[in-house]
């Protein structure tokens, strides 16, 4: 079958490899729909390995070459023994956080921080595929209402709905996001969801600040024109928001998340950080402001679903394109990285 397979930095190589063996106990073969390009498999190809593994994973024993691709859906076509609660020709989202069940944390229901964690796509074998193995336990059937194009955004719009809750915004709360691209647009969707009272956006890109506002932003500001700062103080009565999400991973933004809300507001810290940021910390101190990191999801998938399902979050807009696999460096990493203004979310097709 045909694969999009990580080598190292700028070597990304769609190649003919081996079709996954038959499932084992408690596993699946998937058919990939769709796979979506996430903002982590970008920074691996251009400054990996930053989650790839270069020694052997203690989980799944695997290292580079991989083939990415975490952000997916398709159709079982082959289970493992054991495997009673799926069948044949189901569509399936699988959560992408394969974890071993044993550990701290597995045993706290917070699987996605197990001490053996390993994303599918990044530590194991991904859906830049046209076939996939994964574990029975990480799959959400897809209802009727859920698109496949859309079935490849519940991992992503999964990833703001967590963070969301990890605030947790409550009703009636300001929110600013920092950042318009998938996770921020999700994020701001997520926020709504929830029943934030104003919802703003910082984002410098046109094309992503148009659209922020159509996705329900109270108002987009860049922080480039304006003291954002004090605008948001302005607009909060010289509070700051309640809350601030940071979904850039800039080491700039970290810091002014965390000066964007109020005493006793907080910061979530979504983005992945290639930098360190300076940060004085008694601003934390001195106003009691609480930071929080926030990674993946911790069984969201479900609330996504039927948000998708019922129309309270919208997929469509977000997939600003649809390419093949063959094409996947030239129209998908290279399009993301030269054209990042106009761009969301692409998505791969294998078939």
């Amino acid at each position: 079958m045909k694969a999009a397979v990580w080598y190292a930095k700028k070597d990304v190589r769609v190649m003919d490899v081996p079709e996954p063996p038959k499932p084992a106990a408690g596993w699946v073969k998937v058919k990939v729909q769709w796979c979506g390009i996430c903002g982590s498999d970008l920074h691996e190809y251009l400054a990996g390995p930053i989650f790839i593994p270069t020694g052997e994973h203690p989980l799944t024993h695997r290292k580079s070459p991989l083939i990415l691709g975490h952000e997916f859906c398709g159709k079982i076509v082959e289970v493992g023994e054991g495997v009673n609660n799926f069948k044949v020709g189901d569509r399936v989202a699988p959560d992408a956080c394969q974890h071993c069940g044993e550990c701290y944390y597995c045993m706290r229901q917070e699987y996605h921080m197990c001490v053996k964690l390993a994303f599918t796509g990044l530590m194991t074998d991904g859906a830049f595929a046209e076939y996939v193995n994964v574990p029975a336990e990480l799959l959400y059937l897809l209802p009727d209402g859920v698109s496949d194009e859309a079935g490849a955004l519940i991992e992503p719009i999964s990833v703001g709905v967590h963070a969301v809750r990890k605030a947790p915004v409550k009703v009636g709360d300001t929110v600013v996001i920092l950042g318009a691209g998938t996770i921020g647009l999700v994020t701001l969707q997520a926020a709504l969801v929830a029943g934030a009272g104003k919802v703003y956006v910082l984002e410098v890109a046109k094309a992503r600040k148009e659209m922020a506002a159509k996705a329900g932003a109270t108002a987009v500001f860049d922080p480039t024109e304006i003291d954002v700062v004090a605008k948001i103080k302005e607009l909060t009565g010289g509070l700051g928001a309640d809350v601030a999400i940071e979904c850039i991973g800039n080491k700039k933004t970290a810091p002014l998340a965390i000066q964007l809300i109020r005493k006793q507001g907080t910061a979530v810290m979504v983005g992945i950080f290639e930098e360190a940021s300076e940060l004085n910390f008694f601003e934390i101190t001195a106003n009691e402001k609480h930071v929080v990191g926030s990674l993946a999801y911790n069984g969201e998938f479900a609330s996504t679903i039927a948000f998708l399902n019922d129309g309270r979050i919208d997929a469509r807009p977000l997939i600003t394109g649809k390419i093949k696999l063959a094409d996947i460096v030239s129209k998908g990493f290279e399009e993301l990285v030269n054209h990042k203004e106009q761009n969301i979310k692409i998505i791969v097709s294998p078939n």
